[in-house]
């Protein structure tokens, strides 16, 4: 009877913990969106705007691993350490979202798909939606942006640079567009277990069928079904954009509305898709009615 009270104690605890949802992918690629649709459903919590959590683990990490005072308890007592670790950082992460009452709570940063492995270690329930777009249309959303204020420069100094060489730019490894794109690509080295709790959603698929789409992912978070009113969404707090020199805007969408086309320089989308042809091969194959999740 003892042990039988105990065990039914833990399953209710677990039960009290909500699943850890994290939202991630490339930029202009509809995680704002995403997060206020998320946020419709009455079995989850979303804030919606870009959360410091996944920076904060990892700057942990970085900390810790440089203690002398940890690192000489690693020498003589690893296991016990190690588990010290673990569960702080575990219970940094519940503690974040500690009054959420639903049963998913969603936390929005694009250096999660980075990190992970990290995360499944100390949260091994977690998921992530990993958002994704047409690299050439990301890429055309940015410069649009920055020609509506062409007055103010970028965080990283990119307005001198003429158009082609602002789109070199904006790929490089750590800009922008180029870090979370190191990221995906890396996903088919992950195990398998690891990118089962991926779920690719494409930008252009939300816009075609976005009550499809939601009704898909509702059920891969496990969730009960839930009609969004796509003519009238509720709106969240708003993400600050000057942050980001107005030149990455969060807009909320009162309805969904698909966004006008981008016409790009052919050289420039020409490069585009030689550069990253294994982009568009793994998430955008050319097979009609193409299964991202089954692809991957």
């Amino acid at each position: 009877m003892y042990e039988s009270a105990i065990a039914l104690h833990t399953r209710y605890l677990a039960l009290m913990i909500p699943t850890f949802v994290g939202v991630t992918g490339l930029p202009r690629a509809g995680s704002t969106l995403i997060c206020q649709l998320l946020a419709q459903h009455p079995d989850i919590d979303c804030e919606g705007r870009s959360s410091p959590l996944c920076n904060t683990l990892l700057g942990i990490r970085r900390m810790v691993s440089d203690d002398s005072f940890f690192l000489s308890q690693l020498d003589t007592a690893f296991e016990t350490s190690y588990a010290h670790l673990a569960a702080a950082m575990q219970g940094f992460l519940r503690g974040w979202h500690h009054d959420a009452k639903t049963r998913v709570v969603v936390d929005k940063n694009r250096a999660w798909l980075h990190a992970i492995e990290m995360l499944l270690h100390i949260e091994p329930e977690a998921r992530l939606i990993v958002c994704l777009r047409d690299l050439g249309q990301i890429y055309g959303s940015i410069e649009a942006q920055h020609q509506r204020t062409i007055l103010l420069d970028f965080i990283d100094h990119l307005a001198d640079f003429d158009r082609f060489g602002r789109a070199d730019m904006l790929f490089a490894k750590d800009k922008t567009i180029g870090a979370p794109l190191i990221s995906l690509h890396a996903v088919p080295d992950l195990p398998k277990k690891v990118r089962e709790r991926l779920y690719f959603i494409r930008f252009e698929d939300l816009m075609d069928r976005p009550a499809a789409c939601m009704s898909h992912l509702y059920a891969w978070l496990g969730l009960s079904g839930f009609e969004v009113n796509l003519k009238a969404l509720a709106s969240g707090t708003p993400e600050s954009d000057s942050h980001y020199h107005m030149k990455y805007t969060h807009t909320q969408a009162q309805r969904i509305s698909p966004p006008v086309r981008h016409e790009l320089p052919p050289r420039i989308q020409a490069q585009i898709e030689s550069a990253y042809a294994w982009f568009y091969q793994t998430y955008y194959p050319r097979a009609p009615d193409s299964s991202l999740r089954s692809a991957l």
